[in-house]
């Protein structure tokens, strides 16, 4: 049966329209995306096999051309979509960070930091360089390394808050290993950073650890 013979309210997009797009499962909002399905499959019995053979929603948005492109109803045209609306989807969150204070938007850091540092293969090393009222100026990342570790040095640090002129700034690195615990090494990089940023009088106010789920505050964790 076509999704247009689906009862209103079961047709995903008019779920969306009537609930809200938090009403939809992984498969029925996967389902807006592609449009069609292929022959023999609808919308979302092509997202529901897609979901099934990627494992996940979050595997298959991180999947990379050549992957993404060998399974059934997708290819380089819905690779360049996807990549388009994650991109937007990035810069809407940065546009929501800067809007505000980061101390009173956490949840607004969090959200950005998860969408710009969880993806990604290999540790990257950040900093969101923030203004005396702790608004965001930018967002830069310093250092990228193995997918065990990453070389940081605090001059480089020290260089970029004064190029950004900025009076505070909150760190934050990826866990490829999706653990967000920090290490011993991890707890003494920001000691190090604290110390040094301190000379130039600009506060660390936080280390976001990425990984899977919500990022690890070190401040809240007590870590700092």
């Amino acid at each position: 049966m076509s999704i247009r013979d689906w009862p209103a309210a079961e047709r995903p997009r008019e779920k969306l329209l009537e609930q809200g797009a938090a009403a939809l499962s992984d498969a029925e909002l996967l389902a807006i995306f592609l449009r069609t399905g292929v022959a023999g499959k609808s919308a979302v019995d092509l997202a529901r096999h897609l979901l099934a053979e990627f494992g996940s929603l979050r595997a298959l948005l991180e999947a990379e051309l050549d992957q993404f492109s060998t399974h059934l109803g997708l290819g380089p045209a819905k690779f360049a979509q996807l990549q388009a609306v994650l991109e937007m989807a990035r810069r809407h969150l940065a546009e929501r960070l800067r809007r505000d204070s980061a101390l009173e938007s956490p949840q607004a850091v969090r959200d950005y930091l998860k969408a710009r540092l969880r993806h990604e293969p290999h540790e990257l090393f950040g900093c969101l360089f923030l203004d005396s009222k702790h608004r965001v100026l930018a967002f830069e990342v310093l250092f990228q390394g193995a997918i065990d570790g990453a070389s940081v040095y605090p001059r480089q640090v020290v260089k970029r808050a004064l190029a950004q002129n900025a009076a505070a700034v909150i760190l934050t690195h990826n866990h490829p290993s999706g653990v967000s615990e920090p290490s011993q090494a991890d707890r003494q990089l920001t000691q190090r950073l604290k110390e040094a940023l301190a000379l130039i009088d600009v506060r660390v106010l936080d280390h976001f650890i990425v990984g899977d789920g919500e990022p690890l505050s070190m401040a809240e964790s007590g870590w700092m």
